[in-house]
């Protein structure tokens, strides 16, 4: 059970960190050089359900493994930054 959560989390993880570049640089240099607001409203919302999906699997795996509340608030204040969830892979693996 504990593994599975953490699985689940750390590819969530993975898919939103790529979500969330793809939306900087990709859809938003398409918006403003091209013109294309699609791109973004597209890459955007795809962005905002993974984050949801995200957050959820965060507390999920928070309740399985017993994580310090401060290892969430590092989980969670990566995701924020650019290429900050790819930092925390090797620290949530380690828990599956």
């Amino acid at each position: 059970m504990i593994n599975n959560s953490v699985k689940k989390f750390s590819l969530i993880n993975t898919i939103e960190g790529w979500s969330y570049l793809l939306l900087l640089f990709i859809a938003m240099p398409m918006k403003y050089m091209f013109g294309m607001p699609m791109a973004v409203k597209i890459a955007g919302m795809a962005h905002g359900v993974l984050f949801i999906i995200f957050l959820v699997l965060l507390v999920v795996a928070w309740q399985d493994t017993k994580w310090a509340f401060k290892e969430n608030i590092i989980f969670f204040i990566a995701s924020l930054i650019p290429f900050g969830t790819f930092f925390t892979k090797k620290k949530i693996n380690a828990y599956a």
